[in-house]
């Protein structure tokens, strides 16, 4: 949109400097001028002035100068175009279009824009109503108080099917505007539009001007179609063009805040009401290329904090690749993994906003992610597997379109496949075919594990590439030294990594089972390693389980005395306290194949029983992730056919774990004994 001369000086002639800046400082008169302390510094005596005559403010705190627009660009974070439209606002003055057609659909927006806020009102009226009692105990559940309720016009959607319709209805809004606002359903083969959103907590997604242009509704029954359920596209609402509280965060961000990019809604409030007000989400789709421009506007190196599973790290991967053709001088993305199994609204519940800095304290550089994606689990003990490996990262940066950037991510990758490949004391010398060139530091510290001298090697062990840009080798050290990581198993394996929720039934049982019978370490060690774990407890003890059986007197003593030693060696090393919390949540004693004293078979028939439920429990819960994504995106009866099978597999696995109780024949004992 372009702007006349006589339409810009008529705007500065109408709207006072005074009065603009009058909204962000406190100014007093000072003779023709005003004066007031520096927005844009900290200060305590006042160097701001500001001269309605001339036309401009002036910091000499900061040496900034200029005049409405450069001033609203500039403590709010906007465009010059937006800055002129939100002047204009202020001011009372339309926007002229550049054209009659643009004049009118311009006209048409602004009607949209009416009947949207219309129908927040409406949403946020029927929340405080009696007949959102149930919402306000959805809502109170998630620890969303009422205050930030407001702060984010949430609202609720009443069950019945013309609700808003009869309400806009009422105050003159055609049927034809409801439509295209995307609040009802229509088609040739509905006779009667219907509201959209029914029985739906409400969360109003607006533009950057905090105009609202759409809506997110969460369901509060468990057995509908999509649990989130969107706007459609709309003449105000392209999903891949805006975000999810992107006006606060823009205005957050400029002010000096994080920008914290997040799955969901629910998750963007937790992080604001957590403190990190420069919160984000995409609005129901993968990042976009535009989502990512305008996370570039506001920020240099937005951190993208996704869900701690396999779906949030696949999501990951497909941001990274997005960016790095894209990736200019400066501009570039971190990303900050939760625990396995939390998302932020989990995290800020349970561990408050020390939990979430501590997540977001260790989001790791764009670089170092597809790195490790590249490596990880792979086994590269043959030249041609380095080659290929040398080819991939090759293709990757090759795809990166500005020159700098490209040139020093060559040399990035260089000096990690330099650390991850060449013999200790000889990686000077290493130069690949496809990066010639190269040989520029990389990121030091853990990453520059270098690969081991040939005496470290057991026979039969296969080099495999680190994540963090080292390799592991063998299943132990000669000399006795301490066990090391032996496999991609171990290596990405969650045991050293904060997690935060209950400790459950299953969980206890596998840690009470290696307790009793530490003889099950010999044979299932990269399977324990590898287990997924909910409880932070869980994690710490399972770490010390391992280190104690590292140790070889473990295996010298019987059975019944490696049990005694294991536990006695965790009570030294601190645990007492959470082997009494594992027992404590051991609600049954018939699990026998996990007590002290079982028989060969009934442990081992317990153990597998317990790891296999344990996965299987684990790959419901991605794919019923996964099931209700696709569902929210496309609410088709192949969608919710797989939903319907996942939860009901999910209520197998919950009937199958009654079958490990009562074995227990091979120790002597039977279902039900003390």
């Amino acid at each position: 949109m372009r702007f006349t001369p006589q339409f810009l000086e008529e705007l500065r002639a109408r709207l006072p400097v005074s009065e603009v800046v009058g909204r962000r400082v406190k100014l007093r008169r000072a003779g023709k001028e005003w004066k007031g302390l520096s927005p844009f510094k900290q200060e305590k005596t006042p160097s701001f002035t500001v001269n309605d005559q001339k036309g401009f403010y002036h910091c000499f705190a900061s040496g900034k100068h200029g005049n409405i627009f450069d001033f609203i660009m500039e403590t709010e974070g906007l465009g010059f175009v937006e800055a002129v439209e939100a002047a204009a606002s202020q001011a009372g003055m339309p926007v002229p279009a550049a054209t009659l057609d643009a004049a009118r659909h311009e006209q048409r927006r602004k009607t949209l824009y009416d009947v949207m806020d219309l129908a927040a009102k409406f949403f946020t009226d029927t929340l405080a109503s009696r007949l959102g009692a149930k919402a306000r105990g959805y809502l109170a559940d998630r620890t969303i108080q009422p205050a930030t309720q407001l702060q984010f016009r949430i609202g609720y959607a009443p069950g019945e099917r013309f609700a808003l319709k009869e309400h806009l209805g009422k105050l003159g809004i055609p049927v034809e505007d409801m439509v295209e606002a995307g609040l009802l359903i229509a088609g040739d083969d509905i006779p009667v539009p219907y509201d959209r959103f029914r029985d739906r907590v409400m969360f109003p997604i607006t533009d950057a001007r905090n105009r609202v242009i759409a809506f997110g509704g969460r369901a509060l029954e468990k057995d509908v179609p999509a649990k989130y359920l969107n706007s459609p596209e709309t003449p105000l609402f392209h999903k891949g063009n805006n975000l999810y509280n992107i006006a606060a965060a823009r205005q957050a961000t400029h002010d000096g805040a994080s920008l914290i990019v997040a799955e969901g809604y629910v998750d963007v409030i937790a992080l604001v009401t957590s403190g990190f007000s420069g919160a984000v989400a995409p609005l129901g789709t993968a990042l976009t290329e535009n989502q990512l421009e305008l996370l570039w506007k506001m920020a240099d190196e937005p951190i993208l904090c996704f869900d701690g599973d396999s779906a949030g790290q696949r999501a990951a991967f497909r941001a990274a690749d997005l960016a790095m053709p894209h990736l200019k001088p400066g501009k570039s993305l971190r990303f900050a993994l939760m625990p396995e199994g939390q998302d932020p609204d989990d995290l800020a519940r349970t561990g408050g906003r020390g939990a979430i800095e501590e997540v977001i304290g260790a989001a790791k550089p764009l670089a170092e992610m597809i790195w490790s994606r590249e490596v990880e689990g792979g086994s590269f003990a043959t030249p041609e597997r380095r080659a290929a490996l040398e080819a991939r990262v090759g293709e990757l940066t090759n795809g990166i379109r500005d020159e700098t950037v490209r040139r020093y991510y060559r040399q990035d990758f260089v000096e990690r496949l330099r650390r991850a490949f060449a013999p200790e004391g000889g990686g000077q010398g290493y130069r690949s075919g496809g990066f010639r060139g190269g040989g520029t530091p990389g990121f030091g510290g853990e990453s520059a594990r270098r690969f081991p001298a040939r005496g470290s090697f057991q026979p039969g062990s296969a080099g495999r590439a680190d994540p963090r840009g080292g390799l592991s080798t063998g299943s132990r050290t000669i000399n006795r030294q301490p066990y090391q990581v032996a496999s991609p198993h171990l290596a990405s394996s969650p045991i050293m990594r904060g997690q935060r929720t209950a400790l459950s039934r299953r969980e206890a049982l596998i840690l009470q089972s290696l307790i009793n019978h530490p003889w099950l370490l010999d044979d299932h060690l990269e399977e324990v390693a590898a287990l997924e774990l909910a409880h932070p407890e869980a994690h710490k003890l399972r770490a010390a389980i391992i280190a104690a059986f590292a140790n070889d007197h473990h295996h010298a003593a019987d059975r019944d005395e490696q049990s005694e030693k294991m536990r006695s060696d965790l009570e030294k090393a601190g645990f007492s306290d959470i082997l009494q919390r594992v027992e404590r949540s051991i609600t049954t004693k018939d699990v026998l194949g996990a007590e002290p004293g079982a028989a060969q078979e009934d442990v081992l028939y317990t153990w597998h029983q317990l790891v296999a439920l344990h996965r299987q429990w684990h790959s419901l819960l991605r794919e019923l992730k996964d099931a209700e994504l696709a569902l929210g995106q496309d609410a088709g009866e192949a969608n919710y056919a797989w939903l319907r099978d996942v939860k009901a597999r999910l209520a197998e696995v919950d009937g199958l774990e009654a079958l490990i109780e009562g074995f227990g024949e091979s120790s002597g004992r039977s279902r039900g004994a003390d």
